[in-house]
Parts: structure tokens; C-alpha cells; sequence
């Protein structure tokens, strides 16, 4: 049974969701999206990436992935340097502890 306080969305909620994907692969092709979260409150988007035996969270603002489809190539450059600056942090990507 579904939580309706549990932010967890699929992938079809998400705008933009197949131009990060992309993006994330171009960078790692070995790093997947394990969950997506979204929280009202503050409009963001919680990615939770999965690389071996290591997991980093990312957030990303709703207001960026929407203008992806509005003007292009701005939001999908800065787009781009948030994945890069993030995905590259080695502090970004903690131990999964089973």
C-alpha cells in the first residue's frame, strides 16, 4: 500500500528525468538512479545514485529540470555542471552499509 506523505516519485514524474539519466551516463556509465524523491517544501528533486558499493545523493531544483524543456541548452549546461561537480566529489559518495 502506498504512503501519501512518501516523497519517492517514478521516473514519469519527473521532468526532464531521461535528460538526466543521460547526462549521469555520459559522466559514469556505471552509475545508475536507484530512487528519486521530491520534497514540496522546498521544491527539489533527491536523486539517490548507486555506484558498486557506494551511494551519493544529489538534489536538483524542480524549477531547473522544468526549464530544460523552455529554453534548452542554458538549463541543460547548468544542469550539466551540477551532475559534474557533484558526481565527481569523491565526499558525494559514501559506503552503502548492508
Amino acid at each position: 500500500m502506498d504512503d501519501p506523505d512518501d516523497p519517492l516519485v517514478t521516473a514519469n514524474d519527473v521532468p526532464a528525468y531521461r535528460i538526466v539519466e543521460e547526462k549521469i551516463k555520459e559522466i559514469d556509465n556505471s552509475i545508475i538512479i536507484f530512487r528519486v524523491y521530491y520534497f514540496f517544501n522546498t521544491f527539489m528533486y533527491k536523486f539517490q545514485l548507486i555506484k558498486k558499493d557506494r551511494m551519493c545523493v544529489l538534489e536538483i531544483p524542480r524549477s531547473l529540470l522544468e526549464n530544460i524543456s523552455k529554453d534548452g541548452t542554458t538549463s541543460e549546461q547548468e544542469l550539466s555542471k551540477i551532475l559534474t561537480l557533484k558526481i565527481e566529489n569523491s565526499d558525494c559518495w559514501t559506503e552503502i552499509r548492508g
